[in-house]
């Protein structure tokens, strides 16, 4: 005699799991993609591009969600895409090794994208099933909490996990301890190709020369210090060793002859470069005054013929200098020369990294640098096999352990799909007041849809090219970490407020909180500040805001869907929330890569104009949101 199976289990067997593993590959596709790509050396422009279109497959969730609703179970469709899942992270552990990683991950990418849209709608169905109102109420907190936990660990931990791999599975680090003496000589005679590499015995292993550098206090120039620099950049170019960061897949805008080149791209092109100059790169900064000595690297072998190896060269933080504490001694900066990238060609010719000294350095003093290299597809690699592992764990747990409530089965319906799906669609855009709505929707994010694929390259990106010049670890926690933090408890103290004041009256308030925090950006790009401190709670400050203001947008959702059809007309405007994400973050690496990120940032506040004069337009019940008073 069979058993019968369970209608229900305990909801702490399944719940949190489920939820947890909603979150999953949805921050691994649109989050931890992003810094997975930079790592890998493509360009600010596909990156952002690229990924963007991953937005895709949720913004015409609801165009197939009536699918899963006829067909089959919703516990099928919960095991099955957690299957497919898994096998598609598995996939793309094994592409990024290879040498068109950048194509067969994006489509590996793009299903798992599919199987993850489809997995939400098969969950919450689910949980609306299996729960009484009363448990979905008590459930709905705590199932947000699980879901926020997954981005945590998705782009804080996951990323942190990536990071360690790559300073851990590539070439034995070289320290070089570096010295500011009083009496040590100055450089004024002395040439690049005068540095000659040989050939060495025993595995391929990282030269420095010297070994150790000493710097005299001794005044200098800026303009000669400036000429140091730029005759080390121009070296290092010319011989391969710095990457130009230039897009590997070309775009319709490399054909000048193109319709769109000549009608939207080329226009916006000559705007943008007209009205947000790009900076030109100085190195780390500004050239000042103060004395500088020069590290040459090289290795010691040469490495198969087609094999990049990317040397990084940086200030080894002490004690806990690396989280933001202790203060280190800021008398030395390196200006140029932290990435090299070397091959069987110029393997044995020096790459140059220049360090100056602070002309107000009042007594002697060391610091020592390190030169690292990582095995970085190795790293995203292995990260990308242990998720793909957690989820063939949850696709057997759930697969076991999901009731098998009654009403669980197809959905017979009496009449057509598509016209019960038409007839949907048609009540939604007959709503007082769609054209309003749609444009609010599209454009409330416009700002953010452009920053946050920027935010990870950003944050990566070298200090010379602009950026923060943060370890992927790092990365981790400042964005993956802190600001998912700062998000979510910027969500919870929005919601309070609004439930107890009305979404009319916070609507002000939240739109302030959304705007005005990504100065914070500003701060960091025109500042670059040292300070790892600093950089989390700038970005900590702008997420804070960001999920403070957001309550305002998910609540006018809520608001407008409203009526009978609640359920779709709900999942027709997320659709259109994702569509208003995917769309500008298409071209926010672009305008990035052209005016660079000083004024990208820029242009992204200005970005929130349309947003802000929408939402003060808007129509909403005074009362919404608010708690009803007993009667």
């Amino acid at each position: 005699m069979v058993a019968a199976k369970p209608t229900s289990r305990n909801a702490w067997l399944w719940v949190p799991s489920l939820y947890f593993s909603q979150g999953i590959p949805y921050v691994i596709v649109m989050t931890m993609s992003v810094v997975m790509y930079k790592r890998l050396g493509i360009s600010n422009t596909d990156i952002a591009l690229y990924t963007s279109w991953l937005y895709l497959p949720w913004v015409i969730k609801p165009l197939w969600s009536p699918f899963v609703d006829i067909t089959r179970t919703k516990r099928f469709w919960i095991v099955f895409m957690q299957f497919l899942v898994a096998f598609g992270l598995a996939l793309v552990a094994f592409s990024v090794q290879g040498s068109s990683f950048f194509k067969w991950s994006l489509f590996l990418f793009w299903i798992m994208a599919f199987a993850s849209a489809t997995h939400d709608i098969a969950a919450d169905g689910f949980y609306m099933l299996s729960m009484s109102q009363h448990e979905q109420a008590w459930w709905v907190g705590l199932r947000s909490t699980f879901y926020r936990t997954a981005m945590i660990i998705g782009s804080g931990l996951l990323v942190v996990l990536a990071g360690v791999l790559e300073s851990n599975n590539g070439l034995p680090p070289v320290e070089v301890s570096v010295r500011a003496v009083a009496d040590a000589g100055v450089v004024s005679d002395w040439h690049p190709a005068w540095v000659k590499i040989s050939d060495q015995s025993g595995p391929v292993r990282i030269i420095s020369q010297p070994a150790a550098l000493d710097i005299a206090r001794a005044g200098r120039s800026a303009s000669e210090a400036k000429a140091v620099i730029e005759q080390v950049q121009a070296w290092n170019v010319q011989h391969g060793f710095v990457s130009d960061d230039k897009p590997v897949i070309k775009s319709t805008e490399d054909r000048n002859d193109s319709r769109w080149t000549k009608t939207v791209s080329g226009p916006l092109r000559n705007f943008l470069t007209s009205h947000f100059p790009k900076p030109e790169k100085t190195g780390a900064g500004a050239a000042t005054a103060g004395n500088v000595g020069v590290i040459n690297f090289a290795l010691s072998r040469p490495p198969p013929a087609e094999k990049v190896i990317a040397v990084n060269f940086t200030r080894k933080p002490g004690g806990l200098e690396c989280i933001g504490f202790g203060k280190g001694d800021k008398g030395f900066r390196l200006m140029t020369g932290d990435r090299f990238l070397f091959n069987a060609t110029n393997w044995n010719q020096p790459a140059m990294a220049v360090i100056q000294l602070d002309p107000k350095l009042p007594r002697d003093a060391a610091v020592v640098f390190v030169a690292s290299s990582g095995n970085i597809p190795l790293a995203w690699s292995v990260t990308l096999f242990a998720v793909a592992g957690l989820f063939l764990v949850f696709s057997c747990w759930h697969g076991v352990m999901l009731p098998h409530p009654p009403g669980d089965g197809p959905v017979v319906t009496h009449q057509s799909l598509f016209g019960e799906f038409f007839a949907t669609l048609g009540a939604f855009f007959r709503k007082p007041g769609i054209l309003m709505a749609l444009a609010f929707i599209l454009f409330y994010r416009f700002d953010e849809a452009q920053l946050s694929k920027v935010i990870s390259p950003f944050l990566l990106d070298r200090r010379s090219a602009g950026g923060l010049g943060l370890a992927t670890s790092q990365v981790g926690l400042v964005y993956g970490t802190f600001g998912i933090l700062a998000l979510t408890c910027g969500g919870l103290l929005g919601g309070f407020l609004a439930a107890k004041f009305g979404l009319k009256k916070m609507l002000p308030i939240m739109l302030g909180s959304m705007y005005l925090p990504k100065l914070a950006f500003i701060f960091l790009a025109f500042i670059q500040p040292e300070n790892f401190l600093v950089t989390c709670g700038s970005v900590a400050v702008e997420q804070f805001g960001y999920g403070f203001g957001f309550t305002a947008f998910m609540l006018y959702l809520l608001y407008f869907a409203d009526g009978p059809h609640r359920t779709a007309h709900y999942a027709i405007c997320t659709g259109f929330m994702a569509l208003g994400m995917m769309l500008p973050g298409m071209w926010s690496g672009w305008v990035a890569d052209i005016v660079g990120y000083k004024h990208f940032f820029v242009w992204v506040s200005c970005s929130s104009l349309p947003g802000l004069v929408l939402a003060l337009r808007l129509k909403i019940d005074p009362d919404f949101g608010k708690k009803s008073a007993p009667s």
